[in-house]
């Protein structure tokens, strides 16, 4: 029986919750045993699974630490052969009480193909060994949280200097410990700093960037490449001047793509050719709260008090988006606003949209510009995204808009729809004013904790289903009974009376 030795990841989460942990460092684990009897040393561990099939192969995601006692090895060339075709990582094999030592025939097929082989001992249970691996996963990701962070408050404090481009590039050189290079579409240096790699290795650095140079249709947003032992990057920049960033360094480290993300953000901002008063005042409003400002300060430089539009969205194909894609997307949307999240999270991107826009006016006859009212700002559906979008909110009731779009694009996921809007009150809930509507719902729902009152908001939302609520909550579908059988103990009620489902529904609408 295949059996994964720890949850399988959620299914819309594409990679490992943490860094790759080496080979190395698990071998260093003393208190384990293990030991390395063949196959190279170097191998990063992305996961760790148990399987006694003969042939894992379609249980395995590529990067495994396999671990196996043999139970069904009868061909050992064969089996090592299919775990490389897998992309397993390595194997542990368990010795005893399959197998009194590691099959010889074993150790040569993993010699053969490449595979490190550990010998694990008897006293060491294999739930121990993935323990030990995530442990080390866990521990690397709070390192490269944490250096994520500092690099984000360097690099915004370096945007807010005098000079503000060169100090970012300069800081970015720093914190990945190379070359970073702003580049025109035609490979001319607009900006440099750190130490300059090879010849060889900068003129490939300049043909990386002219990949990514928006001049044509079609040009990717970032790419990648080698030259020896230097690693090479590009992204190209939002600012409609067809600028790069390249970037060259020596050694790639868990986290460098995220802390380039961040430049990318900044500088596309601070290379924006002739900004608007608004663009101007929006461009401070992100550079202060990266800086630590609350929403309440920079509130002011946002614009009027309303209204704004909340935007939750998250990529149809459970992929999560780099800081380069979420900007695509509110650039699309018409908004720098945006909060691309982190690579640990669920991967959703929030938008903060001003929820009307003003038409280019014509020219008047005296020579000055009619004023145009305001056109109400229509989302639209993007391909590839599933967006969840709060009606338009002013400044004060963000926090709320934020909620209510969270909502939104739950139930567009659990409905597999591309887009859902939350809706105003309206009808004869608009007809009952607002605190005394408030209080009656404080008072019913009193008895219900805030993971109760969102799970039985969410079923009444879907009609009740079991499985639409489980995908929108991502909990199993018992957990979905379990919660509405308790909210029906807590308040003493019958939820299949459409009466008291309706009593249930407004008061929760009024949170």
């Amino acid at each position: 029986m295949d059996e994964p030795s720890m949850p399988t990841p959620p299914a819309h989460s594409p990679g490992p919750p943490a860094p790759p942990i080496p080979l190395a460092e698990l071998l260093a684990s003393k208190d384990l045993g293990l030991r390395r009897i063949a196959g190279p040393a170097d191998a990063d561990l992305l996961w760790v699974h148990t399987s006694e099939m003969a042939d894992p192969y379609p249980y395995l995601l590529g990067g495994e630490l396999l671990l196996s006692a043999g139970v069904l090895l009868t061909d050992p060339d064969h089996y090592v052969g299919r775990l490389v075709e897998a992309g397993a990582a390595a194997l542990g094999f368990g010795v005893r009480p399959v197998y009194e030592a590691v099959p010889e025939a074993l150790i040569e097929a993993c010699d053969r193909y490449g595979l490190p082989l550990l010998e694990v001992p008897p006293e060491t249970p294999f739930t121990t060994i993935a323990r030990a691996v995530w442990r080390l996963m866990a521990e690397a990701r709070h390192r490269e949280l944490r250096r994520v962070t500092r690099a984000q408050q360097a690099l915004a404090t370096a945007a807010a200097r005098p000079d503000p481009v060169p100090a970012v590039l300069h800081q970015l050189a720093t914190q990945l410990s190379g070359r970073a290079v702003l580049l025109t579409a035609r490979g001319e240096e607009v900006h440099a700093a750190g130490r300059r790699p090879h010849p060889e290795a900068t003129a490939a650095l300049t043909r990386l960037a002219r990949v990514v140079a928006r001049e044509r249709p079609g040009s990717p947003a970032s790419a990648t490449d080698t030259h020896g032992d230097t690693h090479l990057a590009a992204y190209a920049l939002g600012c409609g001047e067809g600028l790069v960033l390249a970037l060259a360094t020596r050694q790639r480290e868990s986290g460098d793509h995220t802390v380039a993300g961040i430049a990318v953000v900044l500088l596309s901002l601070l290379a924006a050719p002739h900004q608007g008063a608004d663009a101007a005042d929006r461009s401070a409003a992100l550079v202060r709260l990266l800086l630590g400002a609350t929403p309440a300060e920079v509130a002011p430089l946002l614009g009027p008090d309303g209204p704004w539009t909340v935007i939750h969205a998250r990529r149809s194909d459970g992929t999560t988006p780099d800081a380069l894609t979420a900007g695509a997307l509110g650039a699309s949307l018409g908004s720098a606003l945006v909060d691309a999240g982190r690579e640990d999270d669920d991967g959703t991107v929030r938008v903060l949209l001003p929820a009307t826009a003003r038409e280019a006016p014509p020219q008047a006859d005296d020579g000055e510009e009619p004023r145009e009212p305001p056109r109400a700002r229509t989302v639209p559906p993007h391909p590839g995204w599933t967006l969840g979008v709060s009606t338009p909110t002013p400044l004060p009731a963000l926090a709320a808009a934020d909620t209510r779009a969270a909502r939104a694009l739950a139930h567009a996921e659990a409905t597999r729809t591309p887009l859902t809007v939350d809706a105003p009150v309206a009808g004869l809930a608009a007809l009952i004013p607002p605190g005394q509507a408030a209080a009656h719902a404080r008072t019913l729902l009193a008895p219900l904790t805030p993971p109760l009152a969102d799970t039985l908001r969410c079923w009444l939302s879907l009609h009740g289903s079991w499985d639409r609520t489980a995908v929108a909550l991502s909990v199993h579908r018992n957990t979905v009974r379990q919660r509405i059988g308790r909210c029906a103990e807590l308040l003493d009620v019958d939820l299949n009376d459409m009466d008291v489902r309706t009593e249930l529904w407004f008061a929760l609408r009024q949170e």
